[in-house]
């Protein structure tokens, strides 16, 4: 007999969706799509200098680079971006976040954005959130080691 658990897990995560839906409405407020957002999280995220190439941001966006370039235009076209040479090597191109690209992803969507991400949970309590951040850890730390189920 097949376990219902995985019908349970999509039946929650169907009821969970609007919550996510009202982020992307968030974003969409000023034409910041959640891809693009992604992008520019994902740079933000990339650690100093913070300036990775297009290969290496396209890996941790988990895009081809051909997708990741039709994604860089138009942030680069709305100036939250630049695309620059290397000063050390002309060769290698940098992608940067400009001052308008952290004020449009971080400054202004941050508050909606953590809104929108903790409004499902404000039904738990205080020792609840506990116990789902000391499950989430412990799936983040099996996950990183490699360990499988006991």
């Amino acid at each position: 007999m097949r376990s219902a658990a995985p019908l349970a897990r999509r039946g929650r995560r169907r009821r969970v969706g609007p919550a996510a839906q009202a982020r992307r409405e968030t974003l969409g407020s000023d034409g910041l799509r959640h891809r693009r957002f992604k992008v520019l999280l994902m740079l933000r995220r990339s650690g100093p200098p913070y300036a990775p190439s297009p290969s290496h941001l396209a890996d941790l966006v988990g895009l081809t680079r051909g997708a990741l370039s039709a994604r860089l235009a138009p942030l680069e076209d709305a100036g939250l971006i630049t695309r620059t040479h290397d000063t050390a090597d002309r060769r290698r191109t940098e992608v940067r976040l400009t001052e308008a690209g952290y004020a449009a992803a971080f400054e202004q969507h941050a508050v909606p954005e953590e809104a929108g991400e903790n409004a499902p949970l404000a039904v738990l309590t205080a020792a609840e959130k506990r116990t789902r951040a000391d499950l989430l850890r412990k799936l983040v730390v099996a996950a990183e080691s490699g360990a499988t189920a006991p």
